[in-house]
């Protein structure tokens, strides 16, 4: 399986995207391919060990805020991680794409970009919920 992982989405980005995703590398077999600006997820993955191989970067320089209007987001940074991460999905790169960057964005740019499953009405959100045993 390959993952794309949003690389400039969420808090601390891109250094706990990376870390996250060096950590599921270890644990699961999977490839990555990390989107963002390039040069910044290099210098990251360099405090880590893992299978080179296993890991592609996909540049992408804009990043789209949790501030911003999610459908106008979507539609103006065409070169944002999550925009190209998206397009990479419907272009066969991956299997699955993961980012914990605006909500909003994720739900506007699976409408307009990646677009529903036939019969499928309305979009369904996962959370993790931590508790005192993990």
């Amino acid at each position: 399986m390959r993952v794309i992982i949003d690389g400039m989405g969420g808090d601390n980005a891109p250094s706990e995207i990376v870390r996250g995703a060096i950590d599921a590398l270890k644990e699961y077999d999977i490839d990555l391919l990390i989107v963002g600006k390039e040069d910044l997820i290099r210098a990251e993955l360099k405090k880590y060990d893992y299978k080179k191989e296993k890991v592609e970067i996909l540049h992408a320089d804009e990043v789209i805020s949790n501030e911003e209007d999610p459908a106008f987001a979507i539609r103006r940074k065409k070169n944002s991680s999550l925009v190209v991460g998206m397009k990479a999905l419907t272009e066969g790169k991956g299997d699955v794409i993961v980012s914990a960057g605006s909500t909003g964005a994720i739900l506007a740019g699976g409408l307009f970009i990646v677009k529903r499953i036939k019969g499928i009405q309305r979009a369904a959100l996962t959370s993790v919920y931590p508790t005192i045993n993990g």
